[in-house]
């Protein structure tokens, strides 16, 4: 059952983004990846054929009989910052919302038809409210994104992996699956941060977030100058067998280093994009079904290639090199050859030579 947001106005005053396209806060990344899979024809008819195998109504039901469901009378002031999201982000239908008893800070967003967002009792305890706000605008950006989908799919797959993992031809080949899943994932953690800053409107809370899921709750032990600095120094340390042990090291994961996330989080804060989402200037849900998946795919490319160009990693750094040098050397011989062509399909002397350069450059 669902709830809508027809009526709700934010705790506070809030920019609201009506009509909203998820692309606006998508990593380039992951928006691409989304573009190409929701164009793809028959894509919705064989993910609602695959749900009779997945474990969705399971779910349901064991977070319904093992956990709190928030509510007006349950953990009020969490459902009232889940219709805060959801009124921000303009989500007309409001997802349901459950409180797991964990110790360790966590939140998800799951689901095939109707998403489903879970908060640690850990988390709940750990961050204060602003803080909460941006976990739970995270999530809602999860759901509007239709991340919850393929996230599901992720723990069905890691879970199916387990129990076939003594077939070794299967197992790999759904680990392959898994490992494209993960690297898919950690870059939709990123739009998902970009979606609990528009919801919480306030880039400290995220940080302190951020720092608070790294180091717990001890705040006045911890700077957010230094912290983000961590990343730097964790982009930039070491050398080549540094940058392959960070790759081995996040390969089994589902979410980015937290420094990581963090530095992302305050690079797109400052950003141009930003800006023009706060001023209203936003791509439209309605114009969703008009997205070219080639531009798509060209931002991605152009993100990938802006962040080899400028990182600081000793691996990123030599492809980088490489790529420089390679083409450098192509705009050398290039020019030899282009020169020599024009120069010999000329008369003789420098007015050939001129004549071939005019041509050329027409």
């Amino acid at each position: 059952m669902t709830e809508s947001t027809t009526g709700t106005v934010p705790a506070r005053d809030r920019r609201r983004f009506p009509g909203i396209s998820s692309r606006a806060y998508e990593h380039p990344a992951d928006r691409s990846a989304l573009v190409a899979l929701r164009k793809l024809n028959g894509f919705d008819t064989v993910f609602k054929a695959l749900s009779a195998l997945l474990p969705e109504r399971s779910l349901r039901l064991a977070f319904l009989s093992e956990s709190v469901r928030v509510g007006e009378t349950q953990f009020p002031h969490l459902h009232a910052m889940l219709r805060d999201a959801c009124w921000i982000l303009d989500l007309e239908k409001v997802p349901q919302m459950y409180v797991q008893q964990d110790p360790m800070p966590n939140a998800m967003c799951i689901g095939l038809d109707e998403p489903i967002i879970v908060v640690s009792t850990g988390l709940v305890e750990l961050l204060d409210e602003e803080e909460m706000r941006a976990v739970i605008g995270h999530e809602v950006g999860h759901a509007l994104s239709g991340h919850a989908v393929y996230r599901t799919i992720l723990l069905f797959l890691t879970t199916l992996a387990l129990k076939v993992a003594w077939i070794p031809l299967g197992n790999v080949a759904i680990m392959a699956l898994v490992t494209a899943l993960r690297e898919w994932f950690r870059k939709s953690e990123l739009s998902a941060d970009r979606a609990g800053l528009l919801v919480g409107q306030d880039v400290q809370a995220s940080m302190r977030g951020l720092m608070k899921i790294a180091g717990g709750n001890h705040l006045h032990e911890m700077n957010v100058d230094a912290f983000l600095a961590q990343a730097e120094e964790y982009e930039a340390s070491g050398d080549l067998r540094d940058s392959v042990l960070k790759i081995l090291n996040v390969l089994p994961r589902s979410h980015p280093f937290t420094t990581v996330r963090a530095a992302e989080l305050r690079k797109w804060s400052q950003s141009r994009d930003f800006q023009r989402i706060m001023d209203g200037h936003y791509p439209s849900r309605e114009d969703d079904k008009d997205t070219s998946v080639t531009d798509s795919f060209r931002q991605s490319a152009a993100h990938y290639a802006d962040a080899v160009r400028t990182s600081k990693d000793p691996l990123f750094k030599l492809v980088g090199d490489i790529a420089g040098g390679a083409s450098d050397l192509a705009g050398d011989i290039g020019g030899k050859l282009r020169d020599k062509f024009a120069g010999s399909g000329s008369g003789s002397g420098s007015g050939g030579t001129a004549a071939g350069k005019d041509g050329a450059t027409d």
